[in-house]
């Protein structure tokens, strides 16, 4: 076993649990940080900080609302706090360079950088399973996606890939000091992935622009509270806009290695039957 103690927040989510899985295959001793965990953990409640951060020498660190000015707030008394308790090494799940909301995530990274750790921030883009863990499921399951994204294209990126990263920077030498910005090996629209996931399935799938305004009034219909109809379609717009059609190779500077291929990640899924009727 590794005499090394990772925290990984949001060890729930769709990188987080990931990288516990790939820690723990390592041998590393893994704290899993959640308010049910032991100890409990809260980003909002800084009392619970200190025991989560007891004999911890590195950190995965996904804080929730990243584009608010708290979150910037929290990760730099969050760090600054880690550092003085010892703690080495810390992994930031940020934005894309260039993404909505990066003024305030580039406070949160450059608060990271200057806590007196060995820091590196990962940069994703879209991740491929929103189709299949996330909110885009419910509408792969209905038959029809209705995005207002247009023929924009985006880099979409495999959560694994995300994570073997995060777990490799947290391990190993040679990743401090880095934005690693974390893409898949093609551009791909919204219609371009459901017509893969269609292939994989053998379902009969749609993709269906839609305007921001006809988006806007479904999504308020099925009951969706107006901050976040607001945050998605400004999210889809930046897509359909052009503002995320390039490439990256922080997984191959990474990992030396290319990253994986939706219809990699589409296959399997499909296989395991996560968009079964």
């Amino acid at each position: 076993m590794s005499d090394e103690m990772i925290l990984v927040t949001g060890a729930t989510g769709k990188t987080g649990r990931r990288v516990v899985r790939m820690l723990q295959q390592r041998g590393v001793t893994v704290r899993a940080a959640s308010r049910s965990g032991t100890p409990s953990f809260d980003w909002t409640d800084r009392s619970t900080w200190e025991p989560a951060l007891r004999g911890v020498t590195g950190m995965y660190l996904v804080a929730p609302g990243l584009g608010s000015p708290q979150a910037a707030e929290d990760i730099a008394a969050f760090a600054r706090q880690a550092s003085a308790a010892g703690s080495r090494r810390a992994v930031l799940l940020s934005v894309p360079e260039g993404g909505a909301d990066q003024e305030h995530a580039l406070a949160a990274e450059q608060a990271l950088e200057h806590a007196g750790l060995d820091w590196t921030v990962l940069r994703p883009r879209w991740f491929f399973q929103n189709f299949s863990e996330d909110f885009l499921h419910d509408p792969v399951m209905s038959g029809e996606v209705r995005l207002p994204a247009g023929d924009g294209k985006e880099a979409f990126v495999d959560a694994e890939d995300i994570a073997e990263v995060a777990v490799a920077a947290l391990t190993e030498a040679g990743h401090a000091g880095w934005h690693y910005e974390l893409s898949g090996p093609r551009l791909m629209t919204f219609g371009d992935a459901v017509a893969e996931i269609a292939r994989a399935t053998g379902r009969d799938l749609r993709y269906v622009p839609l305007t921001a305004e006809a988006y806007a009034d479904e999504q308020r219909a099925q009951g969706v509270p107006e901050e976040w109809v607001q945050l998605s379609a400004g999210l889809y717009d930046y897509v359909r806009s052009g503002g995320l059609a390039s490439l990256s190779d922080g997984v191959q500077r990474a990992l030396g290695r290319a990253p994986r291929d939706f219809s990699e990640y589409a296959g399997l899924a499909a296989r395991q039957g996560v968009w079964n009727i």
